[in-house]
């Protein structure tokens, strides 16, 4: 019954096409109705603008020692990908259940959902959260509003389930991000005149071959890291622009960079590199030619490492239910860390695998589903039996 539940719930989730750049609110309202149906209320915590929202529900005793189910409903877009069939239309073949969220994560919250009947059927001594969240792949942001109100609303849980698709294998670990863009402002002339301007392309350019050796010395082997791949803090340059014609000295050019840092890392240090490289090295050669010109940093977004311990409860706990201590660690990014911060440990095990997800034709087993509905029993079953000291 479970196994029927969380297909066609997922069927609903995946019709909602909740690209992170448009409103989750049809989602949300509709989990909403849903759980009002089973008699379970909800909170719903917006952005500012009202037009995205989080949902933490509480099922089960108002004590600590719980578990906190947290997901995002954001998804990433479609544009430009080859889809063979409709990505928001849930669709069967072979066993895979296609559709755009369907690895990453509408399959893990399907199942959450499709156990809260049993949640509320099982004599719960200990209760489960579900904490459903925006924003997510834009840089973990919704969360940290609905982490907020959750020290305010709720007893310490005992561990936050995190169900990034990593086929129901325990991750304890995975990398912080920090993502940051960088303006150069230079000084427009005729390109025949091209030494008495400041070109900021060629500045720019300057400030990613620097990011460049900055990686390479984060990638000594004295700072690796064996249990990560890559085994060490990455930096990468995604986007640039500048420039308006060939025959003009550019007078603006801007990048975004990332840095991808191990969990005892300060990503901001990498920063910090560029900033002294920039203001030592290539403003005084810029300002001698033009006094107002410009290296500006601005943050786009950032959230940290997580590397919960093995010998943890959460660990153990999170073992017994997925049946492994095999485990490991993720190269992508979740809101683990924020949770870890929070002072709730954290795990990420989910239905599906990264392989699948952000492509076209993106899939989650029928078998994946079928354990995440089983792994929902047995927290179901811990949580009934009497906490231990």
């Amino acid at each position: 019954m479970s196994e029927l539940r969380s297909r066609a719930l997922l069927a609903s989730l995946v019709g909602f096409a909740t690209v992170s750049r448009e409103s989750n609110l049809a989602l949300i309202e509709f989990v909403r109705s849903y759980l009002h149906d089973l008699g379970v209320s909800c909170e719903l915590i917006y952005n500012p603008e009202r037009t995205k929202a989080n949902l933490l529900a509480s099922i089960g005793p108002a004590v600590p020692g719980g578990v906190v189910l947290s997901g995002h409903t954001d998804v990433v877009p479609v544009d430009g990908q080859h889809w063979t069939v409709d990505p928001f239309c849930l669709s069967e073949s072979g066993g895979k259940l296609y559709g755009r969220g369907t690895a990453d994560m509408k399959g893990y919250l399907a199942s959450v959902l499709a156990a809260v009947p049993m949640f509320l059927a099982s004599p719960l001594r200990r209760p489960v959260y579900l904490a459903f969240s925006y924003d997510e792949e834009v840089g973990c942001l919704g969360v940290r509003d609905l982490l907020q109100v959750l020290a305010q609303r709720i007893p310490q849980p005992a561990l936050c389930l995190i169900g990034e698709p990593t086929q129901l294998q325990p991750v304890l670990g995975h990398k912080g991000k920090l993502a940051m863009r960088c303006h150069v402002k230079g000084a427009a002339c005729h390109s025949a005149y091209a030494p008495y301007g400041v070109n900021a392309i060629e500045q720019a350019a300057r400030l990613i071959g620097r990011l460049g050796e900055i990686g390479a010395d984060l990638a000594e082997p004295s700072l690796h890291d064996a249990r990560f791949d890559p085994a060490y803090s990455t930096v990468q340059v995604g986007v640039i622009q500048g420039g308006t014609a060939l025959n003009i000295v550019p007078a603006d050019c801007r990048f975004d960079f990332e840095v991808r840092a191990l969990p005892d890392f300060a990503p901001q240090v990498v920063v910090e590199q560029l900033r002294d490289y920039a203001e030592q090295t290539l403003l005084p050669t810029m300002r001698a030619v033009q006094g107002d010109t410009a290296i500006r940093f601005e943050p786009l977004s950032a959230y940290p490492g997580l590397a919960t311990p093995p010998d943890s409860a959460a660990a153990r706990l999170v073992a017994e239910l997925c049946g492994s201590d095999a485990f490991s660690t993720v190269a992508f990014g979740t809101e683990g860390g924020l949770f870890d911060q929070a002072g709730i440990p954290a795990v990420v095990c989910g239905p599906g695998s990264m392989d699948q997800g952000h492509k076209a034709d993106e899939y989650v087993s029928v078998e994946q589903m079928a354990a995440c509905d089983r792994l929902m029993e047995r927290l179901a079953s811990d949580l009934s039996e009497p906490s231990t000291p």
